[in-house]
């Protein structure tokens, strides 16, 4: 039976308590373990399992300190944490609220490096084909850095003395600090889509890896890779590396190697060409002592070779003679057969015949009428004598003359004697014009 005395808690009161408690004991502490069930949701915050070999705890980094880290954090990663100790009360958990991250055994900044180069090379923006040669003689050269540093003195001033002519622009921008980086990306797309510039120096002095943090910045890589002119990276000193030295078309280990790779020695130039124009004067006067040679050479040989001209040109002439005459006896020739045609034209020329066609063919024309007329009055006779005899012989002709022909009715067949009739029956009798229906009132015998 429970004593009256004894305060009995709700769950909400214990685990309050319990927070309370834990919070008051643990307000600072440092864990190490390794990261697993790592979960990002849409809200921002990162939710994990600290764990070691035999326990686990759960942890969490909320958006505000999600956006101070410098690398992305992954699966399976040792990793050394500060922050307070709670209880999660919906489900009476303890957890660790973070405030601070770092993997173990590296630095953050170098583990951002190397997931950012490991990303970055994957889409091959560190390809050495995408690498551009550096323009021999550059027209002007662009140069992104900061004017209070000790490199833009240094290539100013190797430029001046290798090639004094070489024009410059600069495009002042922070170099390191919080800010910096979108600053110099920005002026590195300024300058390639100006049209100004032939090649580009981008960089600073030496320093820490915060220091030249801002060069391993992904804008920056990613503005350098994109440049429509190729870029010369100078940032730090010669053991230094960052992002931007891979993704650049030449990488130089200091500012002044930077600008010795863009500026040729101007002296340099001048001495080569000065010693190509004497070896162009060179080849030119033994072109023209070899031409000389030819020619005397020429010279001497034309008699002949004027003698054997000679002879083909007078036999040309001699063909060309024979040529003449023999066309103008074939012209002779031709124009004989032409006239000889003409005369048999003329003779056989059909006009004569189609003229005394033309006065017979009115006498054919007579002729045939007369024909026609007197064949068309003999067929008239002869179809008259025809009809006269058709009508002779034609049975209406007898009926004419008053005789009948009688047939039977029904049947209609033609009576020819008084046997084929009897008394009462009915017969047609056709006349010359009209019929009549009769019966037989009475046969008589033969006379």
């Amino acid at each position: 039976m429970v004593e009256h005395r004894q305060r009995i808690l709700t769950v909400s009161e214990l685990t309050l308590l319990v927070r309370d408690r834990l919070e008051q004991s643990f307000p600072d502490i440092w864990v190490e373990g390794e990261v697993s069930n790592l979960r990002t949701p849409s809200s921002g915050h990162l939710y994990f399992t600290l764990k070691d070999q035999s326990s686990q705890i759960r942890a969490v980094l909320f958006k505000t300190g999600v956006r101070r880290l410098q690398f992305a954090l992954r699966e399976g990663l040792q990793v050394i944490v500060r922050g307070q100790l709670t209880v999660y009360e919906p489900r009476g958990e303890y957890q660790v609220v973070l405030d601070y991250l770092e993997p173990k055994g590296i630095g953050a900044l170098q583990l951002a490096f190397e997931q950012l180069k490991e990303k970055l090379a994957g889409e091959g923006l560190f390809d050495p084909a995408r690498k551009r040669p550096l323009p021999f003689l550059p027209r002007r050269v662009g140069v992104v850095t900061s004017l209070s540093g000790a490199a833009i003195r240094d290539i100013l001033a190797v430029l001046e003395r290798r090639c004094p002519i070489l024009s410059v622009l600069i495009y002042p921008v922070p170099v390191q600090g919080e800010g910096a980086a979108p600053l110099i990306a920005e002026a590195i797309r300024a300058l390639g889509a100006s049209g100004e510039v032939d090649v580009m120096i981008v960089g600073r002095g030496g320093g820490s890896l915060e220091d030249l943090w801002c060069f391993n910045d992904e804008r920056v890589v990613r503005a350098v890779a994109s440049s429509p002119v190729p870029i010369v990276s100078a940032v730090g000193h010669e053991i230094d590396f960052t992002l931007v030295d891979f993704a650049a078309d030449h990488r130089a280990p200091t500012p002044s190697a930077a600008a010795e790779a863009v500026a040729p020695v101007l002296e340099d130039l001048a001495r080569g060409l000065r010693g190509l124009g004497i070896r162009r004067e060179r080849a030119a006067r033994m072109a023209v002592t070899l031409a000389r040679q030819r020619l005397n050479t020429c010279r001497k040989t034309l008699p002949t070779l004027m003698l054997r001209l000679q002879r083909p040109v007078q036999r040309l002439d001699e063909f060309s003679s024979r040529l003449r005459v023999a066309g103008q006896d074939s012209l002779t020739r031709l124009r004989d057969r032409v006239s000889g045609c003409r005369h048999d034209l003329t003779t056989q020329s059909p006009l004569g015949r189609v003229k005394r066609g033309l006065v017979l063919v009115p006498q054919l024309f007579k002729r045939l009428e007369e024909r026609m007329r007197s064949s068309q009055m003999g067929t008239r006779q002869a179809l008259g004598a025809l009809l006269s005899t058709m009508d002779s012989l034609s049975p209406l002709a007898v009926l004419a003359r008053g005789y009948s022909i009688l047939q039977t009715i029904p049947g209609g067949r033609i009576v020819r004697s008084a046997r084929d009739v009897s008394v009462g029956d009915e017969i047609r009798a056709r006349l010359a014009k009209g019929q009549l229906v009769c019966a037989v009132r009475r046969v008589l015998p033969d006379a």
